[in-house]
């Protein structure tokens, strides 16, 4: 299995999106583990469902 280049990491408030390539946070603070937010960046990476995706968790937190 290849390693993951990001990966959700709890802290305070909810979780963040970390790059492990470029050691540092990518993305907001999410209330809810983003698993098919992180397995599209993992996996495909198709811009228009990473904005898609990444539009519904901004939605949640509101």
């Amino acid at each position: 299995m290849a390693k993951r280049r990001y990966v959700a990491k709890g802290v305070p408030g909810g979780y963040r999106i970390w790059n492990t390539k470029s050691r540092r946070w990518w993305g907001d603070l999410y209330e809810l583990c983003p698993d098919d937010l992180l397995a599209e960046l993992n996996g495909g990476a198709d811009p228009a469902r990473i904005t898609a995706l990444t539009k519904r968790y901004r939605a949640l937190k509101r």
